[in-house]
């Protein structure tokens, strides 16, 4: 599953058709499936009626199966009707960040996805405690499906020592890899799916090297993760969005601009993302 990037128009608005162009040929490219809304798509940026559009153009272009909206919000009010809009719209699961407005304990974080798992849909929990603060630890990700309040979860944190926890303290929880650059890793112990980053520039790619590490088959992934990786590391870093979105431009896709408060990569970073992305696309990825 792709979290998309959004495309912006010259005067900053959402480019609705560039982006359903995008979607399209995404899964037309092999993935399985589009996260909109989510932290790449620059959520924080839009707004509701806008989120709203964003989910309605994906859907349309590839079908609601296809489509797990992001209804991260700093209050559960404001997440709880992404989501109905969501069940609306036909998705059949959301993607949901703990509380962010500020450093959640234990009790809050359960309220939050209690009360956003009201709505029925089934919820993936998203753990990026680099951006939130929060941490959903393997107890507690482990006490939220034993409350029946998650089914899977997006681990971020970077720590493939995690899938192994995870596995431990939340049998049947589904553990998706949420960090391009532990991809391999993270599927070889045991993760069973990937909400990607880097696939919207490279998809062809990107899907190859998954499907290899998903059948354990190494002598295929290994060589292509090593020319990948250099660019699989943004998506770890702050300025992942402005990155991922420049190997968009260069592979002939539309990247484009952020929304602020993001501003253009630096001199050094841009000549980073241009030289692997360069280097990838003359060894024919795409």
């Amino acid at each position: 599953m792709v979290a998309t990037a959004l495309p912006f128009t010259a005067d900053g608005g959402v480019d609705f058709d560039a982006y359903a162009e995008h979607v399209a040929w995404l899964v037309e490219s092999g993935c399985d499936g589009v996260v909109p809304n989510g932290s790449l798509g620059e959520y924080q940026t839009l707004t509701e009626a806008e989120r709203d559009r964003v989910l309605a153009v994906a859907v349309e272009a590839v079908g609601a199966d296809r489509v797990m909206p992001g209804v991260a919000a700093y209050g559960a009010e404001e997440a709880r009707r992404l989501t109905d809009r969501a069940a609306a719209h036909g998705c059949g699961a959301v993607m949901l960040l703990p509380p962010n407005a500020y450093r959640a304990d234990v009790e809050s974080v359960v309220d939050h996805y209690r009360r956003v798992s009201a709505s029925g849909v089934p919820i993936v929990a998203y753990n990026n405690p680099i951006d939130t603060k929060v941490d959903l630890t393997p107890e507690l990700l482990g006490r939220l499906h034993g409350d029946g309040l998650i089914v899977a979860v997006k681990e971020f944190s970077g720590d493939v020592r995690r899938a192994w926890q995870i596995a431990e303290a939340a049998p049947g929880l589904d553990l998706l890899v949420g960090s391009d650059d532990v991809l391999v890793e993270m599927l070889l112990a045991g993760a069973v799916g990937w909400v990607a980053g880097y696939p919207n520039a490279l998809p062809d790619a990107c899907v190859t090297l998954y499907r290899a590490a998903l059948d354990g088959d190494l002598d295929r992934a290994l060589p292509l993760y090593r020319t990948l990786h250099p660019l699989l590391r943004w998506d770890s870093r702050v300025q992942f969005v402005q990155a991922i979105k420049l190997s968009m431009d260069l592979a002939g896709r539309t990247g484009g601009a952020c929304r602020p408060p993001r501003l253009p990569l630096d001199v050094a970073a841009d000549a980073d993302v241009r030289r692997h992305t360069e280097r990838a696309l003359s060894a024919g990825l795409r």
